[in-house]
């Protein structure tokens, strides 16, 4: 088998050409298929807009992003190891949109349109228009599925991986180096929002490589174009990096970024959790049921397009495995190629005017959406009234801060709360995991904030990971000499409590 054929594998003869992609992104007939995929994002995703507990992770990115547009610098003054360019991706939104959490989520309903509208654009290589739509309406589908469906870090940068694939998969483009080394860009933005989307960068680099090895390039010009590809990848992070020498904070930007993830232990589930399989099942299956009707559609070979989707898939599990613990989210990152893999299931006939199996995913999904609206209007205002019952109790010019050892870090913000310490990250004080991944002990950190006598002192009953239990003992003793129950909320099946101190 020649190393020029990455994937005879998957047929009996060479890969067929790609069939001929559209000359533009969008055709002005197209117009109809995007405002109908974003009404569609919208309506799904509405249900979480205006939601400050709609997710976890994000509530973190968001404090720091509000923060950053008051003089905070990440990993200096709020500590977290995502990098730089997705708190400056959050401080934008919240710079145009408002401190609230509307203003990332409608920017992420409008990046996960983006990335929809980008799939239907690469799935009219192998279908009709209508089938294609349904490809960009199943993306919207899996990102609420596989919980990017508010604000977190894969909501952002799955995206521009899809405009990588945009850019690379046609490799005999005219213009295909340059459309390649621009891909290679967009590719350093993406790990700057989240490094794990290295394996998925280097496989759309190596699919460009390989189409000008089979266009003839000679090795050495290769050679150059390989590197070329890595400075494109690596300059915004080398960017962002010489920043922080610049300013004096290098330590504690290498620290954050590239020394404490290898320093984090594993949770105990690790990569093989019964849940995250399951959930990695449903987008296997698709893909493998999407394979075997493709090889029906296509007896004589897949074409290379379809199989560019294979390989892409491939790199895509490798990103959501690349952590040592996965979560479902991570899982995100195989939907682009899942939902450009499972179209040949709904294979249209010549004779049929509407392709009805093809509106079946996003039919059977909408019919849950108003229960979600009716689960996160609960969630919201229960998240509201904690705020409103805590808020009266601080005093931010005082320095008398909130302390959420467990529960919504978007606390901080809706009560306007100072910041009572740099692991303002709740998982950061309370995690066994994370015992030797930080800057400082939890414990003793925890000590010392405690020793601030803070007003309010925010805890859950149900722990989401496992508990360093000398930094938990020190939080319950203090509640139990000096603090009494002010509210108690319920929020995604965990009882969230407020405990204000004591007058004395």
């Amino acid at each position: 088998m020649s190393v020029a054929e990455p994937a005879a594998m998957f047929m009996s003869s060479d890969i067929r050409p790609a069939a001929a992609p559209a000359p533009s992104l969008l055709a002005r007939s197209d117009l109809v298929i995007v405002l109908a995929l974003a009404l569609f994002t919208f309506f799904v995703r509405g249900a979480w807009i205006g939601d400050p507990n709609a997710d976890v992770d994000e509530q973190l990115y968001s404090l720091i992003g509000n923060q950053m547009l008051h003089g905070a610098v990440p990993f200096v003054d709020l500590w977290d190891r995502k990098p730089w360019g997705l708190f400056a991706l959050f401080a934008a939104f919240h710079a145009i949109g408002g401190p609230g959490s509307a203003a990332y989520q409608v920017a992420g309903a409008l990046f996960t349109l983006g990335g929809a509208v980008m799939v239907f654009h690469l799935a009219r290589a192998q279908t009709d228009r209508m089938t294609a739509a349904a490809g960009g309406a199943l993306y919207v589908v899996l990102c609420a599925i596989n919980d990017a469906h508010s604000g977190n870090s894969e909501v952002f940068f799955i995206p521009m991986l899809v405009a990588m694939a945009a850019l690379v998969r046609d490799t005999e483009h005219p213009r295909a180096v340059a459309r390649a080394l621009l891909a290679m860009l967009i590719g350093g933005v993406s790990l700057q929002i989240k490094y794990t989307a290295v394996p998925q960068c280097l496989f759309f680099g190596l699919w460009a490589l390989w189409g000008q090895w089979r266009r003839g390039m000679p090795l050495w010009q290769l050679t150059g174009l390989a590197a070329g590809f890595g400075v494109m990848g690596l300059l915004p992070t080398a960017l962002v990096s010489a920043g922080y020498a610049a300013a004096g904070y290098w330590d504690e930007y290498v620290f954050a970024n590239f020394i404490s993830f290898f320093d984090r232990l594993p949770a105990s589930t690790g990569r093989v959790h019964p849940l995250m399989l399951a959930y990695l099942g449903v987008q296997l299956s698709l893909s493998w049921l999407g394979i075997r009707a493709a090889q029906r559609v296509w007896p004589e070979g897949l074409p290379r397009h379809y199989v560019f989707a294979i390989l892409w898939l491939v790199s895509a599990v490798a990103t959501a495995y690349l952590p040592a613990t996965v979560y479902r989210h991570y899982l995100a990152a195989l939907i682009p190629a899942t939902a450009l893999l499972a179209l040949p299931l709904f294979h249209r006939e010549a004779s049929a005017k509407i392709n009805w199996p093809a509106l079946i995913p996003a039919a059977v999904y909408l019919l849950i959406v108003p229960y979600q609206y009716w689960v996160s209007h609960e969630n919201r205002s229960a998240t509201f009234r904690l705020a409103e019952a805590i808020a009266p109790h601080l005093d931010a010019k005082a320095g008398k801060c909130l302390l959420i050892f467990d529960g919504p870090t978007s606390l901080y913000g809706l009560t306007e709360s100072c910041l009572p310490t740099k692991l303002i990250y709740p998982d950061h004080l309370n995690n066994a995991l994370e015992m030797d991944a930080l800057e400082m002990r939890q414990e003793d950190e925890v000590r010392r904030i405690l020793a601030t006598r803070p007003p309010v002192i925010v805890t859950a009953d149900l722990p989401l990971t496992p508990q360093n239990f000398a930094a938990k003992d020190q939080v319950d003793a203090a509640i139990a000499r000096d603090y009494r129950l002010l509210a108690m909320e319920e929020l995604h099946h965990r009882d969230i409590s407020a405990w204000v101190r004591r007058e004395r």
